[in-house]
């Protein structure tokens, strides 16, 4: 098992737990790197194999069982009337042993055109071992965060429907305890999710050709910020979502899937201080200590201290190209592109799937960085699915039944 050593400010960086802007305080001047951070990343990893592979698009893909996460308005367009998806990325993989990224979703239709669903993300950070100022063990924990979800979507209209995620998110880093003087204690706190999704479809019945062009829309974890014992209380990450994709088959064995993801964080960017009267001030930007949750989200459209410029830095590209051969066999390619300025992660995707039966799925997805010693180098992700209909789940009890 491989172990971190670290202070409390060590662990919540780890996290995602402290602002930018709270370390611009100390750092001084940076303005040509501001990195937007929060607590609880994890929930914005891609956590199944398919959109990963596609470089983490996944908003107007076509539906399947972690349209939970991707975008719960398309779950009313799947085909099968149950559904479940289970998987598994070990996180980091180079620098740790223990780290690890699970995400179990299944779905059930109710009546026409509605489909509820159940979510659990669950993210462990593996063992940590805490030492004070002086270097001296003060014990060890296992951190590890979660989030569960109840989902609705509806169909409005043959081609168009709306989705609802309602969680609870814990964040339990340390326990509660204390640590080079500073209490602390696990975070909590409240989310949702609304989405929309629209297609339309194009059949030339003399051909067999089929198009499908899809986009979707999806704003993630809006919530309240959380604390973890301090007075300071963060923003949790919501995320703004837009999207499109088309589909086509010539001969309808052969189909390919184009999608491309735009993705903004709806938390405040970190300000530019200057230091006045022993006084630090905020001369350029928003200071987003004195923001509320609210404020912070829907002014983060305008709050880039360099302006429009800087917000179009903001925003994450996802693109991916995934080939079907006969509704079996698929493979996938896709391509991430961050900012420098805010990150500058870059990293290319390739994977692919397979369907047993018509039922029975299993995917896979593998993550090449542009730049050398990237923590993302030679992340792996698998996914595993089970879609049945109501004859189908009738077969299976008779069986059990018999046997």
């Amino acid at each position: 098992m491989n172990r971190f050593f670290a202070s409390l400010s060590s662990l919540l960086v780890l996290s995602g737990g402290f602002l930018t802007a709270h370390g611009q305080l100390v750092t001084g001047q940076d303005t040509t790197n501001r990195i937007i951070t929060t607590p609880l990343a994890f929930l914005n990893f891609a956590p199944d194999a398919r959109s990963a592979a596609l470089g983490d698009a996944g908003v107007a893909l076509s539906p399947d069982a972690n349209a939970t996460y991707w975008n719960p308005a398309k779950l009313p367009y799947l085909e099968d009337d149950y559904g479940v998806s289970l998987s598994y990325t070990p996180w980091l993989r180079n620098l740790v042993d223990d780290m690890y990224l699970t995400y179990l979703t299944g779905y059930k239709k109710v009546a026409k055109g509605q489909v509820v669903a159940l979510s659990v993300n669950y993210f462990d950070l593996g063992v940590l071992d805490f030492r004070n100022n002086q270097g001296v063990n003060i014990g060890t924990f296992n951190s590890r965060e979660f989030m569960f979800g109840a989902t609705y979507g509806r169909q409005l209209g043959e081609n168009f429907s709306v989705g609802l995620t309602l969680k609870y998110i814990n964040s339990n880093l340390a326990g509660s305890s204390i640590i080079n003087n500073v209490s602390i204690r696990p975070a909590s706190t409240a989310a949702g999710d609304i989405s929309a999704y629209y297609k339309k479809e194009f059949t030339n019945e003399e051909t067999g050709s089929n198009l499908l062009w899809s986009w979707g829309l999806m704003i993630s974890n809006l919530g309240g910020k959380v604390s973890y014992g301090s007075d300071d209380r963060y923003f949790i990450p919501t995320n703004f979502k837009l999207g499109t994709g088309i589909s086509y088959t010539a001969d309808g064995r052969n189909r390919f899937n184009f999608v491309i993801d735009a993705n903004k964080l709806m938390v405040p960017t970190p300000p530019v201080y200057t230091l006045q009267n022993n006084e630090l001030v905020v001369t350029r930007g928003v200071d987003p200590r004195n923001l509320s949750a609210l404020s912070g989200i829907f002014g983060s459209f305008a709050d880039a201290p360099d302006g429009f410029s800087e917000e179009l830095k903001e925003i994450m590209i996802s693109t991916g190209v995934e080939y079907w051969y006969n509704d079996v066999f698929a493979a996938r390619f896709g391509y991430f592109s961050e900012s420098r300025m805010k990150g500058d992660r870059k990293f290319f995707t390739i994977g692919f799937g397979a369907r047993f039966q018509q039922k029975y799925g299993v995917d896979f997805a593998y993550l090449m960085p542009q730049r050398q010693g990237s923590p993302l180098a030679q992340t792996l992700r698998i996914s595993l699915s089970a879609n049945l209909q109501k004859k189908d789940r009738r077969a299976l009890d008779e069986d059990g039944e018999m046997n």
